[in-house]
């Protein structure tokens, strides 16, 4: 089988894409399983000019870091065969080249750490009437 890879766009001029790099596993909630292929899991940040990023999902923040590949990954999409004689003939089209992945290896520091005051007070407040009882 003959596979012909073609870049229309120009090695120069082929858009950079990024792999997100998460160590664990983002889970989805069984209401949203069919919804995956648009699903927004989270907010990636970069709040300086440096190669530091943050990923807010929920409650949770995690910290990464821009790191190269080794080797570029290129991203394909699969095209008919342009010579409508051979019914082996594929043809894939270069729509993107990755050269980094953000890296998010450490554990994600909650953004909620403490009960707000008003709530803490109602809270401790009903403790104490129930324990008057």
């Amino acid at each position: 089988m003959q596979i012909e890879v073609k870049c229309s766009c120009g090695a120069e001029k082929c858009p950079e894409w990024a792999i997100v790099e998460v160590q664990g596993v983002v889970e989805v909630q069984p209401s949203f399983q069919d919804l995956v292929q648009n699903l927004v899991i989270g907010q990636l940040c970069r709040p300086s000019s440096q190669e530091v990023y943050t990923l807010t999902v929920g409650y949770h923040e995690l910290t990464g870091s821009k790191v190269t590949l080794k080797k570029p990954l290129l991203v394909l999409k699969k095209v008919k065969g342009s010579n409508g004689g051979s019914a082996n003939k594929v043809d894939l089209d270069v729509i993107g080249i990755i050269r980094h992945k953000i890296l998010f290896k450490n554990r994600p520091r909650a953004l909620i750490t403490k009960l707000q005051p008003a709530v803490k007070e109602r809270a401790n407040g009903a403790a104490s009437n129930s324990a008057a009882i």
